[in-house]
């Protein structure tokens, strides 16, 4: 299997950035790490291994990414505007700086990008597929809650506001342009009924019926309640659902 570290800096973030590339061509899938989870992560907990034929014959390409959560979303006792504004700035350094990388990687054979993660990986995939619809063409979501304020419990501004879209999505106008950009999408999440699954599946139930309110079709799936929310069952999750998202370009 090809596989390429890299390590660059990013103006966003005042500071060189590492990151891992799995396969040479295929449907690019961005993976968020878990909370305050490295780039290497996915391969550590040998996620990557689950893909190995779809890596080896061209059909995926995976982009492995850092994350910043320590600043930001897990950094409670931290002052809450500094939390949120650096996740902007991680936003930004996605959106803006790596979003560009992956597609120089991926020959710009591929228009849009999926996202994919696992617990606080999981929210941060839906987030940003929910932001940038234009940017991401798909999600594949294990485990996520998805309002802020789990993690910003007594704030909220604009910042956080735009972050949590059990609260933007309700007010998001039906006949909004990202609508469409949603319906053409394949949005798929996943939650156990399981230890540790107790925050996740409202969150998730409640987010399937704002997206069918809306008219956007979604494919939510609950496992049963031996599934607990941990890396053994996101390894039978993640490459069952990765054959219906390479279809996806």
């Amino acid at each position: 299997m090809q596989v390429y570290y890299g390590k660059e800096y990013s103006p966003c973030l005042n500071r060189d950035m590492e990151f891992k590339v799995y396969g040479y061509a295929g449907t690019p899938i961005l993976v968020f790490p878990s909370q305050n989870g490295r780039f290497y992560e996915f391969e550590d907990f040998k996620m990557i291994e689950t893909v190995t034929n779809e890596l080896e014959n061209g059909e995926i390409q995976i982009f492995t990414i850092d994350s910043i959560d320590l600043e930001s979303w897990s950094d409670t006792n931290g002052n809450e505007g500094h939390r949120i504004y650096m996740h902007e700035q991680w936003y930004h350094y996605i959106c803006d700086e790596f979003v560009p990388r992956i597609h120089d990687f991926n020959g710009h054979t591929h228009d849009r990008i999926i996202t994919t993660g696992c617990s606080m990986g999981a929210t941060h995939s839906m987030n940003f597929f929910l932001r940038r619809p234009d940017l991401f063409g798909g999600v594949l979501s294990m485990s996520g809650v998805y309002s802020a304020s789990f993690f910003f419990p007594n704030y909220q501004d604009s910042k956080v506001y735009d972050n949590s879209p059990l609260d933007f999505l309700p007010n998001m106008p039906a006949d909004h342009p990202w609508m469409d950009w949603y319906r053409k999408s394949q949005i798929i999440f996943v939650c156990g009924l399981g230890a540790w699954e107790d925050q996740m599946y409202p969150d998730a139930r409640r987010l399937k019926q704002i997206l069918w309110d809306k008219g956007v079709d979604c494919w939510y799936a609950e496992w049963g309640t031996d599934t607990g929310h941990d890396w053994p069952w996101w390894r039978i999750q993640f490459p069952y659902y990765v054959q219906f998202l390479k279809e996806n370009k």
